[in-house]
């Protein structure tokens, strides 16, 4: 209780942190593990012991890149710093978004990914720190990379131009259209029917269909295009040049991008 200023006592209560050293073990983990690595080195300046626990930094690697070929030789755990692997993880990740092979070269020599296209791509599959754009300037260069990514992408029961949007959320969509462009959409055209072998479309016809659906994106979304194309005459199209595709899922194409949107933003 606190005494106003006429004498007589308040409601209000001071109340002060509980120092974590105070707490049950587990309970002052619970607390630190919502900490981002900037926070937790804050936190350390004041609870050296718990803020520097290595398992907390485990979890912080693991969230950010969940998969780094490292993880496969770190034998007795007690003994690994997962605080230095998170600095390098860090300043590869870092290096990488200024210049891809640059960051690359980095990770490789610091032994962080091996240099095999499986463990390259498994990398930038489960990070959460490399840029689109980059990872796009990067798979430009490296399409031995850019093929085992695509095997890593899950689009099951996925309607097509969902898939082809989250495709291009992890993979900036080129500026232009060209060869690399290609690239990714035959091979994102063979993954999406292995994922999805009961729709019964072929290689070929979803690699057409997705053409479609970019040029539609565009059509539509330009404010330069004045007259946009219509529901009929994308059917019209897209039917003449996917034989097998019949009206009620290219009207269905159709209205998901003129309802959701573009399928290829640029991040």
């Amino acid at each position: 209780m606190q005494e106003g200023n006429d004498g007589k006592q308040t409601g209000t209560v001071a109340t002060r942190f509980p120092d974590l050293t105070d707490l049950p073990p587990e309970i002052s983990m619970a607390i630190l593990s919502h900490l981002d690595a900037t926070d937790l080195c804050l936190a350390a300046c004041v609870w050296d012991g718990l803020a520097n626990d290595e398992i907390l930094w485990m979890g912080l690697c693991k969230d950010s890149w969940g998969y780094a070929s490292i993880y496969k030789y770190i034998r007795n755990p007690q003994n690994f710093s997962y605080r230095k692997l998170y600095l390098m993880l860090d300043e590869g990740s870092l290096t990488f978004n200024g210049n891809p092979f640059e960051g690359e070269e980095y990770l490789i020599n610091k032994g962080l990914v091996e240099n095999d296209p499986i463990e390259l791509a498994k990398f930038l599959h489960f990070t959460k720190k490399i840029k689109p754009p980059k990872k796009r300037e990067y798979l430009d260069k490296r399409r031995d990379v850019l093929e085992h990514l695509l095997k890593l992408q899950n689009f099951r029961d996925q309607f097509l131009p969902n898939a082809l949007r989250k495709l291009f959320g992890s993979i900036s969509a080129p500026d232009q259209r060209g060869d690399y462009l290609s690239d990714i959409i035959d091979k994102f055209a063979e993954r999406f029917c292995s994922c999805n072998p009961k729709l019964g479309l072929d290689k070929d016809t979803v690699f057409v269909l997705c053409f479609s659906l970019i040029m539609l994106s565009v059509d539509l979304a330009s404010p330069h295009v004045k007259n946009k194309m219509s529901k009929r005459e994308f059917i019209k199209n897209t039917r003449r040049a996917a034989t097998t595709v019949d009206d009620d899922l290219a009207g269905d194409l159709y209205d998901n991008i003129y309802l959701i949107g573009h399928i290829a933003n640029n991040r």
